[in-house]
């Protein structure tokens, strides 16, 4: 079936179910290191300030490899693009499974987040073979199997890493990309490039997106500060569980992921919600979620049921959030989808890689309360952004 007929057609719903399971098993990459970071620290004698560069880099990593590379996909077949990467993935998360010393973990780590991009390539091609009544809903599924992947990673990665090492964990991950490789070969369709334009003008046409797209820069800003809050509660909640608090270790990490299965519900909620409200509607929901979800934690987190409490709102806003904002920026310029979604994405995960370093900053010097006021602090912007976003709208 060709690219238009697709389009005319809008997408069929098992290759909508293929491309989620896609961005759900490679964006896991990312997140396998966050309940593992307690038993890195102790294996390898590094502070827990210092292990945090493990999850900070990774996001560093996606965020510059999202700025170089998704771009392309606007000039270049995406699923030879996704047949490389899948490649580079593998072969990096090897490098990291054969760290020894923690100039090495950072490298590597740098390098998984780096090759780690397929899903970026995955969401656009969705969004571009999906019809305009179904996109926010098709969105919403894709996003819900990257939801999934991100839960699962940390749930798989805390039980294996227990029982097995976390050495086992990487060595999965990285037959998991082999596997993928075959499916994609097998499965993924080909599409023809929006343009012939040089990478040198695309890159320089990034500038003048962001230039010329008020809601690019609004969606961007309230993505990164949503995703940061995030960061800054899964980098350090590893650290809370086996403080004298709770005396819990990886696998209660594992376990406290699964609770994030309300933001896997309410994607492709919230996506319906985008298409027959408005996106700007759904923000505001998630973004209210998310500082419930900070505000409980910060009364109440000390107590399991606060703890789990304030995750699933946390959780249900982020996802959520991701979600609306995303829709806002693939309704803008069909030609320049990848670039939007780059610029989109790395200002996204740069918000998650400097919550990261924040949250593991906040912890070493102010414990939970100092995580709790830096995620509501990072909140408050995304608050204030959309407050002035609405006043542009009115």
């Amino acid at each position: 079936m060709q690219k238009d007929d697709l389009i005319n057609k809008g997408i069929e719903h098992h290759l909508v179910l293929i491309m989620a399971v896609i961005c759900g098993v490679t964006v896991a990459n990312l997140y396998y290191n966050q309940p593992l970071l307690g038993q890195l620290s102790r294996e390898f004698n590094i502070s827990t300030g210092n292990i945090g560069l493990v999850s900070t880099l990774t996001q560093i990593g996606y965020g510059m490899g999202m700025f170089f590379i998704i771009p392309l996909g606007d000039i270049l077949e995406r699923k030879n693009m996704i047949l490389k990467l899948l490649l580079a993935s593998m072969a990096s998360l090897m490098l990291f499974t054969f760290s020894r010393s923690l100039s090495w973990f950072v490298g590597s780590s740098f390098l998984v987040g780096f090759t780690t991009v397929v899903p970026q390539l995955v969401i656009p091609f969705a969004v571009e073979l999906s019809s305009p009544n179904e996109r926010g809903e098709v969105l919403g599924t894709v996003l819900s199997g990257l939801l999934v992947g991100i839960l699962l990673a940390r749930t798989v990665s805390g039980f294996l890493g227990a029982f097995l090492g976390w050495r086992s964990v990487y060595y999965i991950a990285s037959a998991l990309m082999i596997i993928l490789y075959s499916v994609v070969y097998k499965l993924f369709p080909k599409n023809v490039p929006s343009t012939k334009d040089s990478y040198k003008n695309i890159m320089i046409s990034l500038k003048d997106l962001v230039k010329k797209e008020s809601v690019l820069r609004e969606s961007s800003l309230s993505g990164a500060m949503m995703f940061g809050a995030f960061s800054v509660f899964w980098t350090t909640l590893i650290f809370f569980l086996e403080s004298p608090i709770y005396n819990m270790g990886s696998k209660a990490a594992g376990l406290f992921a699964l609770l994030g299965i309300s933001g896997v519900i309410a994607a492709p909620i919230m996506g319906r919600l985008s298409d027959r409200k408005s996106t700007e509607f759904a923000v505001g929901v998630s973004i209210f979620f998310a500082v419930t979800g900070f505000v409980v934690l910060f009364i109440f987190g000390s107590k399991i049921i606060g703890l789990i409490l304030g995750l699933i709102l946390l959780d249900l806003g982020t996802q959520s959030g991701q979600v609306s904002n995303q829709t806002r920026v693939h309704s803008l310029s069909p030609e320049s989808r990848n670039r939007l979604n780059t610029v989109f994405m790395v200002a996204y995960f740069t918000g998650g890689a400097l919550g990261s370093f924040v949250g593991t900053y906040s912890w070493n010097l102010y414990g939970w309360k100092g995580v709790c006021t830096a995620g509501l602090t990072f909140l408050t912007v995304a608050v204030v952004n959309h407050i002035v976003t609405i006043k542009n709208i009115l």
